[in-house]
């Protein structure tokens, strides 16, 4: 669902608690000059939950889109006045495109993004759950959050039958058990003090927060072919990645997912119909550089 471009300024911010590190908006800016969009403007906002309806609804009509991260996608779903089926399906979003009546339209670009990557990486060589293929992949999510939710979606698409599902909290495996239900996934749930048993499949898509999966990368014993999608891009690698990596697999950052999602947000922000990829990248691999240096 895209706006129309204008010419005259508008703006757009990605909100979240924290939000000082976000690389979101070099990623975004970068597409506004190379688009030619001079008047358009991006930046970070420091919200917590509680206090983003008050946020949004304040907004003025300069305001084209919003980009959601934690803690914030549950709620984001909440107050918007429309959602996409990926959204709703996942009960989660991480877009906010103003509509032309004011109101808001929710979606989920992290699903689409992470399929895109996980099929880069060699993960699910067909076009979703009705493609023609050898045998549906298996697929193991480290985590419960927003996050996790969209991994569960991802699967789906990608045309996995069954999960498995490991958290730190029970509670956590309980709150994902009817999103994998709608999605028609069947889930396993496993605690957190068995996730290294759980990696013997064709993906592994960790979400847990950064130091958390550790301690796995001297645990797991690494299965050929499989796809390590690591959600964390600071610090990078992680002790997972890079054992991952040792082990000749193939290993997708957080830093991939937060451009591949930034794609279909620009469009939709915008209005351009195809987000000037290459300059995005360029924008974010400076950043990361620099960061780094």
């Amino acid at each position: 669902m895209h706006v129309v471009q204008t010419t005259s300024p508008r703006r757009a911010a990605v909100l979240g608690q924290p939000i000082a590190h976000s690389l979101s908006p070099v990623i975004h800016r970068a597409g506004f000059a190379a688009a030619g969009l001079t008047g358009w403007d991006y930046e970070a906002i420091e919200c917590a939950e509680s206090a983003l309806p008050d946020l949004v609804a304040g907004l003025g009509p300069e305001w084209a889109g919003l980009s959601v991260t934690m803690p914030l996608k549950e709620a984001a779903l909440r107050l918007a006045g429309s959602a996409s089926p990926v959204a709703i399906a996942a009960g989660v979003a991480n877009t906010l495109v103003r509509q032309a009546d004011g109101g808001w339209h929710a979606d989920n670009t992290d699903i689409p993004g992470m399929v895109r990557v996980l099929r880069e990486a060699g993960l699910g060589g067909g076009t979703g759950r009705h493609a023609v293929k050898e045998a549906p992949p298996r697929v193991t999510v480290l985590g419960g959050g927003g996050t996790a939710r969209a991994a569960l979606a991802a699967a789906a698409e990608l045309g996995a039958e069954s999960v498995t599902v490991v958290t730190r909290r029970p509670e956590a495996c309980a709150e994902l058990e009817p999103v994998a239900a709608a999605l028609g996934l069947k889930m396993e749930s496993l605690p957190w003090s068995g996730a290294a048993a759980a990696f013997d499949t064709d993906a592994v898509i960790s979400t847990v927060p950064k130091g958390a999966a550790d301690h796995l990368a001297a645990e797991v014993v690494w299965r050929p072919g499989t796809v390590l999608f690591d959600a964390i891009y600071d610090p990078w690698p992680t002790p997972l990645a890079a054992s991952a990596t040792a082990a000749g697999l193939a290993v997708v950052s957080g830093l991939d997912l937060l451009l591949a999602q930034a794609l279909s947000q620009f469009e939709q922000f915008t209005g351009v119909p195809e987000a000037p990829e290459e300059a995005m990248r360029a924008a974010l691999d400076e950043a990361v550089k620099n960061r780094n240096s």
